[in-house]
């Protein structure tokens, strides 16, 4: 026990004990509070011998235990919530006091809390945090952005708790305002497009070729061992080798196939296209979650909409190569969306954003971790103004390699009835980004034909509209 702390945590759910456990841990002292006593009373009786821990049955009890000028953590839900313990919380606060929002905040949410609690006096971090319960505990990544000075003051804290990478932290300041929780939001929009890939290469493997969940783990298990190496590979062959305890069969077939989403990721889509950023890989992801919810319709589907029905019959020759092949390549645009989204943000909303770190922050502690962020950091660190990972020399030569396959595996999966749409839509992708005339020469016309919209001339850079039902002459419209 304490009688002072340095840093108080609101909220008393599963991820605020954990942090607050990995603060007093460290011996950082932490004062806790939570709306419902119990809660915090239980906690305190459970963890209270682990480090230097207050518990605060009040608000009041809280600021006072806290050490000025204030520090604050809140682990509360995303929202309404989140304001509601703010506006508690500032008419009581001292000037300089700090917030710290570790919650999933829609960034613009963030934005207009820091303007507000800025008129009045206090300063304000938005936190994003990853790793869930026990990156909480034992180290996540944190992506803190707002004002710089407050950042100062909490800086070391939240580096001392976060995971480290070969003695770096996974954690540094972002920038202004919403940075750290667009940064989130990002990470989270990858998130979804990486199990989204992951799904659909079990989903060929497992029902288009007829493989045992069993002999899917060990398959996974090795990817985990080369270029695939990564957090969601790895829960992924765990996932697959777990047995029902009820039934005994594998636990993955008895799982409802029912995805819910929180909103992170439907916002990631959202702002990708009020940005005009192709994040195909992060929305078809959303958009498959979305299918997977109408479940009771796709049972009676399923027995009237005509089409091949996987039944195991594809052959397995070389066809697991062929498969981490095509998910390495898909995974590497997914990235490349996702960093060019924060590319765009960076530019719209006036954040010096350092994607090198966010990539170096990224590395542990957070759900989409993986082996070649180092490869990514790399890449930022040599050219900071880079418009696409894929003219890297690495990734560009990573999915040139694993092209072919990944057509194999895209046309096998249509053949067979299999929805790939995550895999579909970032190849895609890749085609259109590769081609030097796309298209959308004949949608211009059509728009300057039924919309006078004009259309500029390869010839000439000017703009112009054809009277296309009239006499058909140009006329030039700068």
């Amino acid at each position: 026990m304490t009688d002072t702390a340095q840093i108080g945590v609101i909220g008393m759910a599963v991820m605020g004990q954990n942090l607050a456990r990995n603060l007093a841990s460290h011996d950082i002292g932490v004062a806790v509070y939570n709306r419902t006593t119990e809660r915090m009373t239980a906690f305190v009786e459970a963890h209270g011998d682990d480090g230097p821990i207050i518990g605060a049955e009040t608000i009041d009890d809280l600021l006072a235990a806290v050490e000025r000028p204030r520090r604050l953590l809140l682990m509360v839900k995303a929202g309404a919530g989140t304001d509601a313990v703010i506006d508690e919380l500032s008419d009581r606060l001292d000037a300089g006091d700090i917030i710290i929002d570790g919650g999933n905040a829609h960034f613009e949410d963030t934005r207009r809390r820091e303007r507000e609690l800025t008129e009045r006096g206090l300063r304000f971090i938005g936190t994003g945090i990853s790793g869930g319960e026990e990156g909480a505990l034992h180290g996540p990544s944190i992506m803190p952005g707002g004002r710089a000075d407050a950042y100062e003051e909490v800086g070391d804290t939240l580096e001392t708790i976060a995971a480290q990478v070969d003695g770096t932290p996974c954690c540094t300041y972002l920038g202004t305002d919403g940075a750290g929780h667009y940064v989130k939001m990002v990470h989270n929009g990858i998130e979804y497009a990486d199990m989204q890939l992951i799904a659909e290469c079990y989903d060929l493997l497992r029902h288009g070729a007829g493989m045992g969940a069993d002999e899917l783990a060990s398959v996974f298990s090795d990817w985990n061992a080369g270029d695939l190496e990564s957090f969601l590979i790895e829960i992924t062959a765990d996932i697959l080798g777990t047995t029902d305890p009820r039934t005994g069969a594998p636990m993955v077939d008895v799982i409802l196939d029912e995805a819910e989403q929180k909103g992170t990721g439907r916002w990631t889509a959202q702002l990708a296209l009020e940005l005009g950023v192709p994040a195909t890989a992060i929305t078809e992801a959303v958009y498959a979650r979305a299918v997977s919810s109408r479940k009771d319709e796709r049972d009676h589907a399923s027995s009237s909409l005509a089409g091949p029905t996987p039944g195991g019959r594809i052959s397995t020759d070389g066809l697991v190569d062929d498969v981490r092949a095509a998910l390495y390549a898909a995974k590497i645009v997914a990235y490349a969306q996702g960093f060019e989204q924060l590319t765009a943000a960076a530019a719209e909303y006036g954040w010096d954003l350092d994607l090198g770190s966010v990539a170096t922050i990224w590395r542990g502690g957070c759900i989409i971790r993986a082996k070649f962020l180092d490869r990514i950091k790399q890449a930022y660190d040599d050219a900071p103004d880079l418009d696409n990972l894929l003219l890297v020399d690495y990734f560009r030569d990573g999915v040139a390699q694993g092209q072919a396959a990944w057509r194999r595996v895209v046309t096998l999966a249509v053949d067979h009835g299999i929805a790939v749409p995550a895999l579909t839509s970032a190849l895609s992708y890749y085609d259109g980004v590769r081609r030097d005339r796309l298209p959308a020469n004949l949608i211009q016309a059509q728009r300057d034909y039924f919309g006078a919209h004009t259309y500029h001339r390869t010839d000439d850079g000017g703009a112009y509209h054809l009277r296309w039902t009239g006499d058909q002459q140009e006329e030039q419209r700068d």
